[in-house]
């Protein structure tokens, strides 16, 4: 690894000017771009102490060799270059998104004589007109075959439009009314543009004018007598309609706007996008990347902005781009935008209406895109297979690690010490395995002491099945030790599954620590397997490798080993132990808030005869505390919608006889409250977890 310091420009050097600068390795290759309205500022926050970076940025730091930079004149223009950048240097820390399957778009290629209709996927091509892109290509079909009875457009390939104008004679569609037959000459090609442009025109959303159109010369038609004039044009209104109906009505029919959506993790996220024109969605597509830059949501927007636009024609930038957060320089972004589409564009994040209620609708879709592409990822077999081979060639192991374990300590405060153990067999969850134990000897922020306890503790019971086979059985109730006071408790995915195989006890029940694993991962770094394996060791067991994880810079510790392991990114082995140790940390944080919620004591509004929690929600929200509902007059009381007199005088009157020290409930949260206002307890993920 390179010390930044070695590369670093001097003082003075580096203009206080908008840029655009890349970071290079020791074999000249661009591994990072990046844009700023201040350089000198900017990279000024990548020389300071390697230490307080970012994990990802410290990375990109130490293994860059040089850096250099472009003063330009403005931010759009820095914009612009670090987006050609990007595209010519595909830099390995950059943030680059991928198309999680590819979209069919609807086109017209309005770049030959006589344009066609066609469903196109890939990259777009200069001179074609898109619209979407489509989930399905049978919804683009199924919407052409209704239009082509109103705009008879080309459809054929180059191949079939050339015999048909050779022999003189139509295709089958010519002959059925759905092509107007450019090829035998039926229509000029001024004509036949001309109904390609209308077509456009209908698919842009312009479908009010037309339809319009079309009734005022159905009602001349009948006016006229020209009643099978009339009937064609019913007949063409109606199937027009039904096209438009299979796009729903999302928003104002004048409403053209994109709307993204970033749904992300510690390691990937995931973009969607909707694209409304005239009101309707007309198109939707969706990106997943990996993390490998140090990028919040407002960085992943700005990125997803550039890849969406940077290739765009102007006429494809919508007048509005509704997104989750605004990028950093969000002027500049708004005025590229408008650069690209020739007028203004409005790029904000929606606060309420019906824009809002979609954005939520895209979020969902970007949440599910991003949990069914990890699902994809998991579910693969060579995948697992190639992902348990490469854990085995990092840590030198003999074989493939089949089973896998691994554990995770979790306390609020070092109160409440719990641990879990999660069991991955090939590469998938046995949720039948999973563990959880109380660690009973002693309270506090020692995960390192906590470990070693709990790795003794499931290694002690191995030990003890393995020498007496049936004579002891785990328990399954929580809160009872098992013969060596362990107080090990299966948790809510800890029952084995009915006909389980596997060695059992003379009862028939399966011997739940009786496989032991070929690999053991512990949530921490050097500290949390050093303990690990001194507790495998004092137990006399030599044949159970042992790792950690460590969260900030995704290290792989060995044992003894004053350096870690450190796997590429895009090692699948990285990603089945980044599963593993997540796993692990969900169940123990699961495990220790159900402990916590079960403290929670009862509140003095509890003994209120006929006082429900609707009420006594109420009550607390409008007081903020039991505190002040005590020196509230009944009259006050009274004032808390759907309490009556009768009913204040009852809560009056039984907070009187409560104890005045009694702790107060907050109903809305289920946490205790100070008897002064105050914030309900620890709610984040992960807690106080050290």
């Amino acid at each position: 690894m390179a010390d930044p310091s070695s590369y670093r420009p001097r003082p003075g050097q580096v203009p206080d000017s908008p840029g655009v600068y890349r970071f290079r390795d020791e074999h000249r290759r661009v591994i990072y771009v990046g844009k700023a309205k201040s350089l000198r500022q900017r990279l000024a926050n990548y020389f300071q102490d390697v230490a307080g970076l970012h994990p990802r940025t410290a990375t990109m730091v130490t293994t860059a060799a040089s850096v250099e930079w472009t003063v330009v004149s403005t931010e759009v223009e820095a914009l612009q270059l670090e987006y050609s950048w990007i595209k010519e240097y595909d830099p390995r820390f950059n943030v680059k998104y991928r198309d999680d399957k590819s979209y069919p778009s609807l086109a017209v290629t309005l770049n030959e004589e006589f344009p066609r209709v066609q469903v196109m996927r890939g990259p777009k091509k200069k001179g074609v007109r898109y619209f979407g892109p489509y989930a399905h290509a049978w919804a683009i079909r199924e919407t052409v075959d209704l239009m082509l009875r109103v705009f008879p457009v080309r459809t054929c390939s180059a191949g079939v439009f050339k015999r048909s104008a050779q022999i003189g004679r139509p295709c089958l569609l010519g002959y059925i009314g759905k092509c107007s037959a450019p090829c035998t000459g039926r229509v000029t090609p001024e004509e036949h543009r001309e109904l390609a442009e209308d077509f456009c025109d209908f698919m842009a959303g312009r479908t009010g004018a037309y339809m319009s159109r079309l009734e005022r010369e159905m009602h001349g038609a009948a006016e006229d007598m020209e009643y099978e004039k009339a009937a064609r044009l019913r007949d063409d209104i109606g199937a027009l309609r039904r096209a438009m109906e299979k796009n729903a009505v999302v928003l104002a029919d004048a409403t053209d706007a994109d709307l993204i959506a970033v749904a992300e993790d510690e390691l990937e996220a995931a973009v969607q996008i909707f694209h409304v024109r005239g009101g309707r969605v007309r198109g939707q597509r969706g990106w997943v990347t990996d993390k490998v830059e140090a990028v919040d949501t407002a960085g992943l927007v700005e990125h997803a902005l550039q890849q969406l636009y940077g290739e765009e024609s102007g006429e494809d930038v919508p007048k509005e781009v509704l997104v989750p957060a605004l990028p950093e320089d969000a002027e500049a972004v708004s005025e590229w935008l408008a650069g690209r589409r020739g007028s203004g564009v409005s790029l904000r994040v929606p606060r309420r209406g019906d824009k809002k209620d979609l954005m939520e609708t895209v979020h969902r879709n970007a949440v599910q895109s991003l949990a069914l592409h990890k699902t994809r990822r998991a579910g693969d077999l060579t995948t697992r297979s190639r992902a348990l081979e490469e854990i085995a060639e990092a840590l030198d192991l003999d074989g493939a690690p089949l089973r896998i374990e691994c554990f995770d300590i979790s306390h609020l405060q070092g109160e409440d010490v719990v641990a879990s153990m999660v069991v991955f067999e090939d590469g998938l969850a046995r949720k039948g395995e999973y563990r959880r134990f109380q660690v009973k000897s002693f309270a506090g922020q020692d995960d390192v002491r906590a470990m070693h306890e709990v790795v003794s503790r499931r290694f002690r019971r191995y030990l003890q099945e393995k020498l007496k086979t049936g004579e002891w059985e785990a328990d399954g109730a929580e809160g009872t030790d098992g013969p060596d006071g362990t107080g090990v408790t299966d948790g809510p995915e800890g029952t084995t599954a009915p006909g389980e195989a596997g060695p059992r006890t003379e009862e028939g029940r399966p011997r739940r620590f009786a496989y032991p694993p070929q690999l053991v991962v512990v949530d921490g770094g050097r500290p949390q397997v050093a303990a690990a394996q001194r507790a495998l060791e004092e137990l006399g067991i030599t044949d159970v490798a042992v790792c950690g994880l460590a969260k900030r810079l995704e290290e792989v510790w060995l044992p003894g080993e004053e350096d870690p392991v450190v796997l590429p990114r895009t090692s699948e082995g990285l990603y089945l132990l980044q599963r593993v140790r997540d796993e692990a940390h969900r169940f123990a944080i699961a495990y220790q808030r159900g402990k916590r919620t079960g403290k929670v004591k009862a509140s003095p509004l509890d003994a209120v005869p006929g006082l429900g929690a609707t009420r006594k929600q109420a009550l607390i929200k409008h007081f903020g505390s039991v505190k002040r509902l005590r020196q509230a007059t009944i009259d006050q009381i009274c004032e808390v919608p759907g309490i009556g007199r009768k009913t204040a005088e009852t809560v009056a009157a039984a907070l009187a006889q409560a104890t005045p020290a009694a702790p107060a409930v907050n109903t809305a949260t289920g946490e205790i409250m100070e008897e002064e206002p105050a914030t309900a307890g620890d709610s984040s993920e992960r807690g106080t977890e050290q």
